[in-house]
This record gives C-alpha cells, sequence and structure tokens, in this order.
C-alpha cells in the first residue's frame, strides 16, 4: 500500500477501532435504542433545522468563493451542500463529500485549484467559528469542561497570533518563489474569510449552522429519555458537536459517539445515555442530509455532470481588510 493511499485509510481505520471499542464496550443495543426513539417530530425538526443549517452554510460558501474571485451561486451552492453532505454521512472519512464539491465545481468552472480552496477556506471558517463559540460558551456557562475549554481558548489565541504573525511576515518577506503558496493562501485567507465584507457574513452564518445542529443534538438527547437542564445539555451539545467534526470516522461514526460518552460521564448523566443520544443524533443527521439524495436522482435524470448553477465567472477579488 502506497503511503497516499495508507493516508486516506488512516481516518477511516481510527474511526472503525473507536467504534468498535465503543460496541465492545456498550454493546450494539445502546446504538440501535437511540434510532429506535426517534418519533416524528424528532426527525421533522431534523429536516426543517437541516434545511435552515443547509441554507447558510452554502451561503457561506458563495461569500467565501467571491471573495477569492469565484461565483457560486446559491442556488446551485445549496444543492451542492446538501450532495456532499449525503456522501459525507454515508462514506467513510466525512470529507469526501467536500472534496467531490470542490471537484465537481471546479471542473464545471474550469477552476479547480481555485475551487479547492474556495471550499477548504470555507470548511475551515466554519470549524473555526464553532471551536470559538463553543470555547466562548464552555467559559461562560458552569460546566465540567471549563478546563478543557480554557486549554482551548488558549489553543485557539495562540493560532489566531500564529496566523497573524505569518500575515504579517508574508507581506513584508514573501517575495521568493518559495513562498508563492504561502502567499495565496494568505491573499485567500484576507479576501475570502476576515474582510470587512467577508467575515461578518462567516460569522453569521457559521453560528446558524453551530446552533442549528447543537438543537438537534439536544432534541436527541431528550427523545432518548435524558432529562437534564438545558444548562448542562447546551454545553454536552457543543462538546458533542465538536467530536463530530473530528475526520477520523466511518460515515460520521466513531468518535462523535466516544466524546459523547465522555462527555455525559464526565457531567454525572452516564455514558451509555451519551452513546445512545449520539446514535440518535447521527440518525437524525442522515435523515437531514437526505435531500442530497434527491439531488442525486434529479441531477442524474437531467444529466447534469457540470458545476452547480451557472459557471463560475473568475474575477480576482482585492482585499479590503
Amino acid at each position: 500500500m502506497t503511503p497516499t493511499r495508507l493516508r486516506r485509510w488512516l481516518g477511516p481505520l481510527a474511526g472503525a477501532v473507536v467504534l468498535a471499542l465503543l460496541v465492545w464496550r456498550f454493546g450494539a443495543e445502546v446504538f440501535l435504542d437511540g434510532v429506535r426513539r426517534l418519533d416524528p417530530a424528532s426527525v421533522a425538526f431534523a429536516l426543517v433545522v437541516g434545511f435552515v443549517t443547509t441554507v447558510a452554510a452554502a451561503w457561506r460558501w458563495t461569500v467565501v468563493a467571491q471573495g477569492i474571485g469565484l461565483r457560486v451561486p446559491l442556488r446551485g451552492a445549496v444543492t451542492a451542500y446538501y450532495r456532499s453532505q449525503l456522501v459525507n454521512v454515508t462514506v467513510p472519512g466525512g470529507v469526501v463529500g467536500d472534496v467531490e464539491r470542490a471537484v465537481r465545481h471546479g471542473r464545471g468552472s474550469g477552476e479547480l485549484a481555485v475551487s479547492a480552496r474556495s471550499v477548504g477556506w470555507e470548511r475551515f471558517g466554519g470549524q473555526a467559528v464553532q471551536l470559538a463559540l463553543t470555547a466562548l460558551i464552555l467559559l461562560a456557562v458552569p460546566s465540567a469542561f471549563r478546563v478543557v475549554a480554557e486549554w482551548g481558548a488558549v489553543v485557539l489565541v495562540a493560532l489566531a497570533v500564529l496566523v497573524g504573525l505569518t500575515v504579517a511576515a508574508t507581506a513584508t518577506f514573501g517575495q521568493g518563489r518559495l513562498t508563492r503558496p504561502l502567499r495565496i493562501a494568505v491573499t485567500d485567507l484576507r479576501v475570502g474569510l476576515i474582510s470587512r465584507r467577508a467575515l461578518p457574513r462567516v460569522l453569521l452564518a457559521s453560528a446558524v449552522v453551530v446552533a442549528g445542529h447543537a438543537a438537534v443534538i439536544v432534541v436527541a438527547t431528550r427523545t432518548t429519555g435524558v432529562d437534564v437542564p438545558l444548562a448542562t445539555l447546551v454545553p454536552l451539545a457543543l462538546v458533542v458537536l465538536a467530536g463530530s467534526a473530528v475526520p477520523a470516522n466511518i460515515a460520521g461514526w466513531g468518535p462523535r459517539e466516544g466524546v459523547a460518552a465522555w462527555a455525559f460521564a464526565a457531567t454525572g448523566v452516564g455514558a451509555t445515555a451519551g452513546v445512545t443520544a449520539a446514535a440518535a443524533y447521527g440518525a437524525l443527521v442522515l435523515v437531514a442530509a437526505l435531500p442530497g439524495a434527491v439531488v442525486l436522482v434529479v441531477q442524474a435524470i437531467h444529466g447534469r455532470q457540470g458545476a452547480p448553477g451557472a459557471p463560475a465567472v473568475r474575477e480576482r477579488a482585492t482585499a479590503d481588510a
């Protein structure tokens, strides 16, 4: 096996190991119980919230793409995002759908490299805002995760300082040929994420996405019979959501349930309840992504193989940060 192929399978393999350990420790019945406890109300809630979060995330993509010089129509972005989410929750790895979204749009627009960068920065921005919001809320609300939040805040601040120093150094010394990729990355960051135009939109869209997914975790937890105050449940939901972002998984399964087991045990609710709630959430995530199947069927019928929506227009934006 080549090193590239080995790296490709390391993430899913790690997720499979975590999932196997959880099944060995708690039994498969705990997972099945989480799925069985779902009701029509929770499924409908997941579908509605899933639509809102998908539109918000797709809008974030259009904002970032426009910042670095690509036009991605919102309607096409929404359908592409639904498709990528369905792939992410059905294929090992958790990021295959995003790669497909970047490649599909890039081939249709003729700007594969820029399309890949737009998707990468959009996902990076979303994850950064999610982690920052999680740290802020965990620091503000008394919970068992305060120490973790304090260390997380330190790491985030250190990363922000490192990024700032990198931007400054690139602007001052980044004239050599070897620094070209770094200069491109810094330019993308300035015009695609932290410009005066992009930053408020990225923050708003990401906050909507985080709030929506956290709400679905709360509903999933309530549906499985966990009755704790919201002051306890919201920090739990944010921690589980952070665990869901780990790309080493089997179609979303593995680290999410492991983090949920630890988090629920840390708050005294119980590790078993955490695994059951995470399994219910995983099922709701799959339900919320099912409109992506409709997108695939419609595109197959109409034979759409190009980029979503109108072809992208290449127009390098100027930084207004």
